[in-house]
């Protein structure tokens, strides 16, 4: 639709962010009256904070509306590539899993969905398939470059299956990303504990995501990420403390997968751990936490994710979405420093 800019892409980058903010806070108030008209609302976890009681029954899965305008948003603007399709394609999936599991919190009207393995299964076949379209049809190279140190071949190891012109597996890079996809999509899941700390903390990683993207000349990838940028920045209106919706697995999971989709496509697998390192430090609280206990029988933190340790120890849940957030544009800021500078002694 906005093709005839397409010779001005920063401002089809830019403009995707409007758009999906305003797609996202005009359809946000009516997905919330029709949560509500149906009794459709979140499930508090029963060890959670006593605070977090009042949460109960608020309207779920507001990341349905954050899908539509990211889709939306994708499509119209600029001129979709097979990037772009693919993109959309595993992040969409990955929201559609997520809605499933919400769906069964409320129908149990319950905290916890579908079991852990059923989630798992679905996300690595998700990334499975992602790898290894980007890998065989979208030209991917399967190597993990680690800034100033080294560039990792994970591509040494590789089966050739004979179907059609053959379909590369490389074994090595299809587990690591599998990791890399899976962990991070999990790791949002968990972000998403506070009122607007997971919307806040992925629209600063998406920005950046889109500025590596368009560093690289991936228009079409900085417009996805920009687009999920500006859902996020929407969606906040409605999630900010007091929340009036949360966005659920529908959203969380999307969220997260979208990331390391996007490190894949702009080669920045590794950066990527930096810049969403809120994430990473949120999901190693939990592990740490479970092993630790199991162990020991004793925590070592109040309680985990993190964020939920900071509420134990007496911050307010503002105090902690804000500060968190502060770290969070710091990580992403390093990351982006340290992949620019990369890119840049690259050319010189």
């Amino acid at each position: 639709m906005f093709a005839v800019f397409s010779q001005y892409p920063t401002f089809l980058v830019f403009l995707a962010i409007v758009a999906a903010i305003v797609v996202t806070m005009v359809l946000t108030p009516l997905w919330i009256k029709l949560l509500r008209s149906s009794q459709i609302g979140q499930q508090v976890r029963a060890d959670g904070p006593e605070s977090h009681l009042v949460k109960q029954g608020t309207p779920t899965m507001g990341g349905v509306v954050m899908l539509v305008a990211v889709v939306a948003v994708a499509l119209c603007i600029g001129i979709p590539t097979p990037e772009t399709f693919v993109l959309l394609g595993a992040t969409v999936l990955t929201g559609l899993l997520g809605l499933v599991d919400d769906a069964s919190k409320v129908v149990k009207e319950r905290s916890l969905g579908l079991t852990p393995k059923a989630k798992l299964l679905g996300q690595f076949a998700i990334a499975t398939a992602f790898v290894l379209v980007a890998v065989n049809w979208l030209g991917v190279s399967p190597v993990v470059d680690i800034p100033f140190i080294i560039q990792l071949d994970f591509g040494i190891l590789t089966t050739v299956v004979p179907i059609g012109d053959g379909i590369a597996i490389p074994w090595l890079y299809l587990i690591f990303m599998n990791i890399l996809m899976v962990g991070m999509c999990n790791a949002v899941n968990l972000t998403d504990g506070l009122d607007g700390l997971a919307a806040g903390t992925v629209m600063i990683v998406m920005i950046v995501m889109a500025a590596i993207a368009y560093r690289s000349d991936m228009l079409e990838p900085a417009i996805f990420a920009a687009a999920i940028a500006g859902a996020c920045i929407g969606f906040l209106w409605f999630n900010s403390f007091p929340a009036d919706i949360f966005m659920g697995d529908t959203g969380s999971l999307a969220l997260g997968m979208a990331l390391g989709c996007l490190a894949i496509i702009t080669k920045s697998e590794f950066v990527s751990l930096i810049i969403g390192g809120l994430f990473v430090a949120e999901a190693l609280s939990v592990m740490i936490q479970v092993v630790y206990y199991k162990k020991t029988k004793k925590r070592i933190f109040l309680m985990a994710p993190l964020h939920h340790h900071f509420e134990k120890k007496g911050w307010s849940e503002t105090k902690v979405v804000v500060r968190f957030w502060i770290v969070s544009g710091v990580l992403a800021a390093t990351g982006f420093s340290i992949y620019f500078a990369e890119t840049l002694m690259a050319v010189m």
